[in-house]
């Protein structure tokens, strides 16, 4: 699966996303898009687009693109606190469809 780091994610993710082609939003050249430009870009280039902006899918009609976001929360956006919903997220990989949001947080948040 083709996996897409928001500029807001670290990139520190990617060795952790194993099993996957993941590259940062630098690495595609769609530093600096707003939402709708990097989805309009990524749309049919990348599967995923993983971000820790929860606003991006009430901003934008995910459904309308031809790729997925995951929307990582918790309680900052450091590798350290971010790292502990990646198992979650490599399960959501395994079924989401283009134009779907899936949210994965942590209990308790």
């Amino acid at each position: 699966m083709r996996l897409l780091l928001d500029e807001c994610v670290t990139e520190d993710l990617k060795k952790d996303l194993t099993g996957h082609d993941v590259a940062t939003v630098v690495e595609a050249g769609f530093k600096g898009m707003t939402n709708g430009e990097l989805l309009r870009a990524a749309s049919g280039n990348y599967d995923v687009l993983i971000t820790v902006d929860r606003s991006l899918p009430l901003q934008q009609n995910i459904r309308s693109f031809q790729i997925a976001v995951v929307v990582l929360i918790a309680r900052g956006i450091t590798y350290y606190e971010i790292k502990p919903l990646i198992p979650q997220a490599l399960r959501a990989f395994e079924s989401i469809k283009p134009g779907e949001t899936i949210r994965i947080e942590p209990s308790g948040i």
